[in-house]
């Protein structure tokens, strides 16, 4: 069981002990305030901040490139488009220009389209989802694949 008396010594003792430490540190306070008025010593002091800060610099450089090499990652997939869906009238005329650029009476003749102006308008369809690319030689148009 412990008395009163023994609670009160605990907390002269903690007081005694806790003033003496705040004396210690207040000596460690100053005895290092003094070595600062030392060119020596701030100089040092300079020279390990200035290692520091070319460090810092060293792996926010590494940093920024990652993420720049992780961006152009991201923008590549980005960029990839999936091939739409096509009809299978679509996907006919894309089979047929496999075998080269072809112009709208060709995919006409393969398909068996009764004008000239349907066939050409699949291919400019085809054209505006990205799928062929048209190139114009004199009169004529012709599809290929993108």
């Amino acid at each position: 069981m412990i008395s009163v008396t023994d609670d009160a010594n605990e907390d002269k003792i903690f007081k005694l002990n806790q003033a003496s430490l705040r004396e210690e540190v207040r000596g460690d306070v100053a005895r290092n305030l003094e070595k600062f008025n030392d060119p020596l010593i701030l100089a040092e002091i300079a020279y390990k901040l200035r290692e520091e800060r070319e460090n810092t610099n060293r792996i926010l450089k590494t940093l920024l490139e990652k993420i720049e090499s992780l961006e152009r990652k991201l923008e590549r997939l980005e960029g990839r488009k999936e091939a739409p869906m096509l009809p299978e009238v679509d996907e006919a005329i894309v089979n047929f220009l496999k075998e080269g650029p072809k112009a709208a009476e060709d995919v006409q003749k393969k398909l068996g389209y009764k004008g000239r102006n349907a066939a050409s308008a699949r291919l400019n369809r085809l054209h505006g989802c990205g799928v062929v690319v048209k190139r114009q030689v004199g009169k004529k148009v012709f599809f290929s694949l993108a």
